[in-house]
């Protein structure tokens, strides 16, 4: 990992990231640096770029211009001399092991029990002894509020349910970062509040994280930067009593005034 003089070493870093979709320019030169350890909320208006933003972090998007870093290593690609090469496929898959994804969307195999959907992974990416995965994921189910739902099928449970297990299983790879694409955008209002205590619980463990999130109240909460995204560029970045209570880009301001 990169360091600098003071703090944890940065985990993630991000430099003047562009991305486009044909002739849309959905990021225009973001920056951004997340230290080991800390919790980032992204905030900002439906296409500011943030979940663009997020899926350009574990190579799900390539960038057009610029470069990612997670724990030292370029993201997608190998660097030779002035050149950078994109990865071979099975390279890439190896790299988002160790970055974890949870999205909006569960995304769990519904045919799968609780407890295989979160085996299925260690076993096939990491080649782990399936007995061994399943122990560990028994105990993810507990950590996370579902130790007695691991034999139900997705279908069984509610939605905040599966997210929780969605995270689950992002956690059983042992990633050293997690990002979360609103994590809470697909629940009911009443069950929002069981997966944001375990992103909680992962926070005061220190896990690193990355968070798009519309939930300010758990940015005021959680975060150690809050990040305000506008038009593919991040217009405020800076501790939540700042960016939330004292904004200084009209911007943010306006965008504000519309979610508290």
């Amino acid at each position: 990992m990169s360091t600098t003089t003071a703090g944890p070493p940065v985990m993630v870093d991000i430099k003047s990231v562009h991305k486009r979709f044909g002739s849309l320019e959905v990021l225009k030169g973001v920056d951004l640096a997340v230290r080991a350890g800390e919790v980032t909320v992204i905030l900002g208006p439906s296409g500011s770029g943030k979940s663009t933003l997020l899926r350009t972090i574990n190579h799900l998007e390539k960038v057009d211009q610029g470069r990612i870093s997670v724990d030292g290593a370029l993201v997608g690609y190998r660097r030779s001399g002035d050149k950078l090469y994109e990865l071979p496929e099975r390279e890439i898959l190896k790299q988002r092991t160790r970055i974890g994804f949870v999205f909006q969307s569960f995304n769990l195999f519904p045919h799968l029990t609780v407890v295989e959907n979160i085996v299925e992974a260690p076993v096939s990416a990491l080649k782990r002894p399936r007995k061994d995965a399943a122990e560990t994921a028994r105990a993810l189910l507990d950590r996370v509020g579902l130790a007695d739902k691991a034999d139900a099928y997705p279908k069984q449970l509610s939605g905040g349910q599966q997210q929780r297990v969605a995270i689950a299983r992002a956690l059983a790879l042992e990633p050293k970062l997690l990002l979360f694409d609103e994590p809470t955008s697909a629940l009911d209002p009443e069950l929002v509040g069981e997966v944001l205590d375990v992103i909680k619980d992962l926070a005061h463990q220190g896990t690193t994280m990355i968070v798009v999130t519309h939930e300010i109240g758990f940015a005021r909460e959680v975060a150690d930067t809050v990040v305000f995204m506008d038009d593919g560029r991040i217009v405020e970045q800076g501790a939540p009593g700042d960016v939330l209570d004292r904004p200084r880009h009209e911007r943010t301001r306006a965008f504000l005034s519309k979610v508290l």
